[in-house]
């Protein structure tokens, strides 16, 4: 049984049956797709330095667009603790540059909720809750954050948080993937967004 299977437990059925193909990670197998962002979006200006240096940790970007190229692989493994972990890569090729959003999730089984190291080396750590919506996408919310330094993790204030808010459904009609992301900061509000569809890969 995956992660994803574990916290969402009987809610994991009423996903939408692609969405369950799309969220059933075996041990060493990886989920490949490619799509386009509709729209990659960003907040004020001044928060420019911020993402130029998260690039260093495959976590921020500074680059927006519309129709930009991406692709996600999602491996699955255990590690040596025994612990099944997911790699998330996702990728987007803009004009000049390409760009990375990557992470490492895995189960807090005590708390159901899943544990997400965003970047490489992890640079940022979230609690993230999963939900099911009536209409069988899946919604991601994340919790408490903590900033990561080396093997130090501090707390964040909520009001230095970027909360994101992620919900992906599959449309039968055109046969695709479709992914919204949103991060917000209660005092700025929206941060960071982006919009698109994809396909598994062949």
């Amino acid at each position: 049984m995956t992660i994803y299977q574990k916290v969402l437990q009987a809610d994991f059925l009423r996903l939408h049956p692609e969405l369950q193909k799309r969220y059933d990670f075996g041990k060493g197998s990886v989920f490949r797709a490619s799509g386009r962002m509709n729209s990659i979006q960003g907040g004020p200006k001044w928060l420019y330095p911020l993402f130029k240096l998260g690039v260093r940790w495959k976590l921020l970007f500074p680059e927006r667009g519309q129709d930009i190229p991406f692709t996600i692989i999602n491996s699955s493994f255990v590690n040596s603790e025994g612990e099944q972990q997911i790699h998330w890569e996702r990728k987007f090729f803009f004009p000049k540059k390409t760009r990375y959003f990557n992470a490492l999730m895995s189960l807090d089984e005590k708390r159901m909720v899943v544990k997400d190291y965003l970047g490489e080396p992890h640079l940022l750590y979230s609690d993230l809750q999963f939900t099911v919506s009536d209409e069988g996408a899946l919604e991601i919310n994340s919790m408490d954050q903590r900033l990561v330094l080396g093997k130090k993790e501090i707390p964040l204030p909520r009001f230095f948080q970027g909360l994101a808010t992620i919900v992906e459904t599959y449309d039968d009609q055109s046969e695709v993937f479709r992914i919204s992301v949103v991060v917000k900061n209660p005092l700025i509000g929206n941060v960071f967004s982006y919009e698109g569809e994809f396909t598994v890969d062949a």
